[in-house]
């Protein structure tokens, strides 16, 4: 994975609570072996019609957010089954950050072991986040190492655990903080021979 310290991305406004990963990344998606390839299918159900073209009505397929890198969704992000293709798929999208006022819980585990910093926020800076992404092109800056993100006139302070920090700061998934372990796995190795 890729370190990420700073990220600096416009912001896309997804205006819905109790997004399910069903909504994130559909089930018929799921077949694929490999971790790419699943952001052509984030939000499929919403994004297209039943033959496969683009839905009007549904803001992700607005020119207007076609380089976005930062979702602010409503509260309880990624909830329903745990499947793990669905930060696969946002990521897999383009999307570095998903900022909500509360994530349910295997999601928010999900995004750090994959590279995507999830950041709860309360509800009114979110809807606040949200309206602005709605009415203009509207960009943050998020910086992991003060745990700030900012929009250029307000900046917000976020909780995130040491160690998910840590991993993310390092571009780290959890093999490779096992192997920050490597002598000592060695010589637990040697004491066994």
């Amino acid at each position: 994975m890729e370190p990420l310290k700073q990220h600096k991305g416009i912001v896309y406004p997804l205006n819905r609570a109790n997004v399910d990963t069903d909504q994130i990344i559909p089930k018929q998606f799921l077949k694929r072996i490999q971790r790419q390839g699943f952001g052509q299918f984030l939000f499929y159900n919403w994004r297209f019609y039943d033959d496969g073209t683009k839905r009007e009505d549904f803001s992700l397929n607005d020119p207007a957010y076609e380089e976005a890198s930062v979702i602010v969704a409503g509260e309880n992000f990624g909830c329903g089954s745990s499947r793990e293709h669905a930060p696969w798929a946002i990521q897999d999208f383009g999307f570095k950050v998903v900022i909500a006022p509360s994530f349910a819980d295997i999601f928010y585990s999900n995004c750090f072991k994959n590279g995507i910093l999830p950041i709860q926020l309360p509800i009114e800076v979110t809807e606040t986040m949200i309206k602005e992404a709605e009415n203009h092109q509207y960009e943050l800056k998020v910086d992991l190492e003060k745990q700030e993100v900012t929009d250029g006139s307000q900046t917000v302070s976020f909780d995130i655990q040491p160690y998910h920090k840590e991993m993310l700061l390092n571009g780290w998934d959890e093999i490779a903080v096992t192997m920050t372990y490597e002598d000592k796995i060695d010589q637990f190795e040697q004491k066994q021979i």
